[in-house]
């Protein structure tokens, strides 16, 4: 591949033969038995006023960020507040991004020290040999700087959906397994200490009873409504255009794609389904044990916002069939949440009660007179002040993605399973393709786990893995 081709871009955003996805317990008896949620102690004191790191104080990882864009910087710097990592090295398309968020880290890390950086992530491996790699780049741009990494001999923190499409996911998780590399899936809901509540509380304690149906969503207006006319425009001086689109096919830039509005172009990624749905549909996967998908079928399209440069769906349905249950998805970027309380959230009914929860909070309602029972997010602003100031922070989620990195830091110690593996998160990812291209074909799709493909479908196995751009090697073929 030529050196010009071996980048990652901006945002933030067996063997596999051999080895078996995660055995599936029954249902009702993981609600009956599972065991509640623990976790080591640390302490939560903020490095910007002298920080003790707790278990990770002598955790001095050499780290590295493959797209320091929006939530790239929003990854690394939580990395940066719970152990004295050394930031050796950013790597992004964008100059004038890139040059901001080394800046940006310089001022935030231990050390004070601008890190270097990269235009072309090879460069920045072989350069700086990085035991950690954070890619937060878009979805077109994971996989073939994570196997890169993965062969380099780093651990990931891999933002989710791990691929573009299931073949690159494949590859990815046969590389991980194959080297012993220990990768984080940014589905962070696993680590959501309210939701870590929630599951202990309502699930594991049994409170649903026999659970017979989910459902997950999201109504945020999230695609773009900028027209074609508007949108189109010159491609800016500290923009290389060409690398950004990398294995993607060149299409004409756009005001919208780029910074953070790539999710609205299928060319780029997965839609909303490949961003929201995602993070729902894991979270019930991890509350209710559910393994991998058999049976996926979608529905949608562009039904009211018809002149916008997006090509995505503003509406759209998925029905993912589990061994004994169906979680059902729908999105909709127009219009209002049927719940407003809950308008990206998921939907556990039990025989005894049903479970509301999302990134702010979480609801269980007994069926009867029982007790109702909630729980909310914990801000950490007190330990961790610069969260109150730091640009473009979610501060409800923060939480959750400090512990999403001790938890990656404590299994890159001990060469364990993270609690986003990156098994959990192929089958996450893989679910929601699946999805997608149910709804462009029209039709549903079974799933078979032992062959990896779909059931005497020719042509949605076809479009298991992507056509990549003159100039670039898909992994399948590599």
């Amino acid at each position: 591949m030529p050196q010009s081709r071996r980048w990652s871009s901006d945002l933030v955003g067996q063997e596999a033969k051999d080895s078996s996805c995660s055995e599936v317990m029954n249902r009702r008896s993981f609600v009956r038995s599972s065991a509640a949620f623990s976790a080591a102690p640390f302490i939560a004191t903020s490095r910007s006023l002298g920080a003790q790191y707790g278990e990770f104080g002598d955790l001095k990882k050499r780290v590295a960020l493959i797209g320091s864009g929006w939530y790239g910087k929003l990854d690394l710097l939580r990395l940066v507040q719970v152990a004295p990592i050394e930031v050796v090295g950013l790597c992004d398309a964008d100059s004038k991004m890139l040059g901001g968020a080394a800046d940006l880290v310089a001022a935030r890390q231990l050390s004070k020290k601008r890190p270097p950086t990269f235009k072309y992530y090879q460069e920045l491996l072989d350069q700086e040999k990085p035991d950690v790699v954070l890619i937060d780049t878009p979805d077109h741009w994971h996989a073939l700087p994570a196997l890169a990494a993965i062969e380099a001999g780093a651990d990931l923190y891999l933002q989710k959906p791990i691929s573009a499409d299931i073949a690159e996911g494949q590859a990815i998780f046969d590389a991980a397994r194959k080297k012993g590399r220990v990768v984080q899936v940014g589905t962070q809901r696993r680590s959501t200490p309210h939701l870590q509540d929630a599951k202990k509380q309502v699930i594991d304690a049994g409170l649903l009873g026999d659970v017979g149906h989910a459902e997950i969503c999201c109504y945020y207006h999230m695609r773009s409504r900028t027209s074609v006319e508007k949108a189109l425009a010159p491609v800016p001086e500290h923009l290389d255009w060409d690398l950004w689109t990398g294995p993607a096919p060149m299409r004409p830039y756009n005001t919208v794609v780029h910074p953070r509005g790539w999710r609205g172009f299928k060319e780029y990624g997965n839609g909303i389904v490949g961003d929201m749905c995602i993070h729902m549909l894991d979270a019930v996967r991890w509350m209710l044990g559910l393994g991998e998908v058999k049976r996926v079928s979608s529905s949608g399209g562009i039904y009211v916002d018809t002149k916008s440069i997006a090509n995505i769906p503003d509406t759209q349905t998925a029905t993912f069939a589990f061994d004994d249950l169906e979680v059902v998805w729908n999105h909709r970027t127009w219009g209002d949440a049927p719940d407003p309380e809950f308008p990206w959230a998921f939907f556990i009914y039990g025989e005894k009660g049903t479970l509301k929860a999302d990134v702010h909070k979480w609801e269980f309602t007994p069926r009867g007179r029982g007790k109702k029972l909630s729980g909310k997010v914990t801000l950490e602003l007190d330990e961790y002040p610069e969260d109150r100031t730091e640009e473009g922070i979610e501060k409800h989620v923060v939480p959750a993605v400090r512990a999403h990195m001790r938890d990656l830091l404590s299994r890159i110690e001990d060469r364990g399973r993270p609690v986003a593996d990156i098994e959990e998160g192929y089958l996450s990812t893989s679910a929601c393709i699946l999805a997608n291209l149910s709804q462009e074909l029209g039709r549903s799709l079974e799933w078979d786990s032992k062959a990896r493909r779909v059931k005497g479908d020719d042509e949605a196995n076809q479009r298991l893995a992507r056509p990549y751009r003159e100039g670039y090697t898909h992994p399948s073929l590599a």
